[in-house]
């Protein structure tokens, strides 16, 4: 068992909304605009900060911020958090270069999952396994946590009703869901990403030394906004991960298909929709989860996770039983400023019960895409955090830390280093997630093939020669 290491990618919706008389800008030009500082400094649009982290421009003209490998819980939040920060950083600049321009634009970065045209962008994450681990058949056991995952972390979602059998929300009604990801995976386990859109990428890409470590892509899950929800999604699979490794003992529950349980799950709120199993059996998603955290505890109560932030994963493991109880009874008030479907869904019915509009009304869709705006003071998450209606993780001073360092216990503290040391130095480089080198070649490329090594002295001796 090593000690895990996860990142966070999430792509951003971007759009513009143009004043009275205003030529509206597609999303290619909004992307120009959104670039141009990075362009003009790095002379690219796919490049690493000094907090360690990637920035670039993903194909359909989206943002995409992978954050840094992290090794602790409460870090990942804080860089996912400041992923956030960055990335409205450039929408202002972008504004202001099209006011310079004489444009009258707003930029919004949406931090969701689809867009109206019913397009998806993932939110995917990434978990460092030991190279023994084989993937394909822990993606088995891991399957059907992960298609019940949603209750616990779906970022929900007004659900569209088309007429029935097209695949949208059941008996053509528009309804409420749990996770914006659901109605767009299209496999089980795949070693593609867009083609067939799998919950669990199984492609080999460790971007570390692949005789000791290899790494499991997640990219089924939501994109989240509040704090505790992050948590909660990657605790709860760190922790179910960790104790598939351990050989813990858990009740067979394979999903006989994946992508229709997830679809059916996502659509019925009481959580208590049979799923139907390979041995002809059939479970609900409160049964699943509840499976997965009964192991949980076993695990926990064995020795597992005897490390410095168990404080932190016994706080996710009673969150995680609060939201399945919420579930179950039907209290989703109960856990609505803690998870994000919750809280959402909150939002709506206080407007329904205000208005007496139905489900499919414009202003409820405007609720549902505003929750997820980034912007400080602009986005409901943004407003309900501001009034202290959401639980935090992370404060503010962490998340700005986060936004200028990186995580100092990983080699991204390494990468960070080299990085302001050349800017500093004024030599041009190449970095990605492994190497670090100098661009004319003066120097010896260093490769960082130890996730988990944040000292190295050949590091030390390539910034000191930066400046000869």
């Amino acid at each position: 068992m090593i000690r895990r290491i996860v990142g966070i990618e999430t792509e951003f919706g971007i759009t513009s909304v143009g004043g009275e008389g205003a030529r509206s800008l597609g999303p290619d030009e909004i992307a120009r605009y959104f670039f141009r500082p990075v362009v003009e400094r790095w002379r690219s649009s796919n490049v690493f900060l000094e907090n360690g982290s990637r920035l670039y421009l993903d194909v359909g003209s989206h943002p995409e911020y992978a954050t840094a490998e992290c090794d602790g819980l409460e870090q990942i939040v804080a860089h996912d958090r400041a992923g956030e920060r960055i990335i409205d950083d450039l929408a202002v600049h972008a504004e202001q270069s099209l006011a310079a321009e004489g444009i009258d634009a707003k930029v919004y970065l949406y931090k969701n999952n689809t867009d109206t045209a019913g397009n998806s962008y993932g939110s995917h994450e990434n978990y460092l396994l030991d190279r023994s681990t084989q993937v394909r058949s822990m993606a088995t056991t891991l399957l059907p946590f992960l298609v019940s995952r949603q209750l616990i972390c779906g970022a929900g979602k007004i659900l569209p009703g088309t007429p029935a059998g097209v695949g949208a929300a059941e008996d053509g009604e528009t309804t409420f869901c749990f996770s914006q990801r659901a109605e767009h995976m299209w496999d089980g386990v795949s070693s593609a990403t867009t083609r067939s859109r799998p919950l669990i990428n199984t492609r080999d890409e460790p971007h570390a030394d692949s005789t000791r470590f290899r790494r499991m892509h997640v990219i089924v899950g939501d994109s989240n906004m509040i704090e505790t929800t992050t948590l909660l999604k990657v605790a709860s699979t760190r922790l179910v991960l960790e104790m598939l490794e351990a050989g813990a003992p858990l009740r067979a529950m394979a999903i006989a298909h994946p992508v229709r349980a997830i679809r059916e799950i996502s659509r019925d709120l009481t959580g208590t929709r049979p799923v139907a199993l390979t041995d002809g059996t059939t479970m609900t998603a409160l049964e699943i989860q509840r499976e997965f955290l009964a192991a949980v505890h076993r695990h926990l109560g064995r020795g597992g996770w005897e490390r410095d932030d168990r404080p932190v994963v016994e706080r996710c493991v009673t969150l995680w039983e609060r939201v399945l109880d919420a579930v179950e009874s039907g209290d989703h008030d109960a856990i609505a400023g803690d998870i994000d479907w919750a809280a959402k869904l909150r939002l709506i019915r206080q407007v329904q019960g205000r208005t007496g509009v139905e489900l499919d009304h414009p202003r409820l869709a405007q609720i549902d895409l505003t929750y997820h705006d980034i912007r400080p003071g602009r986005g409901l998450h943004s407003v309900l955090e501001r009034r202290g209606l959401v639980s935090r993780v992370v404060s503010d001073p962490e998340i700005e830390r986060a936004r200028q360092n990186a995580p100092e216990t990983t080699r991204a503290a390494l990468r960070g280093r080299f990085i302001s040391a050349a800017t500093a130095a004024r030599r041009d480089y190449t970095v990605d997630w492994v190497h670090l080198k100098v661009a004319d070649g003066t120097l010896p490329t260093v490769a960082l093939t130890d996730p988990f090594a944040a000292e190295d002295p050949r590091v030390d001796g390539l910034i000191a020669a930066l400046g000869r």
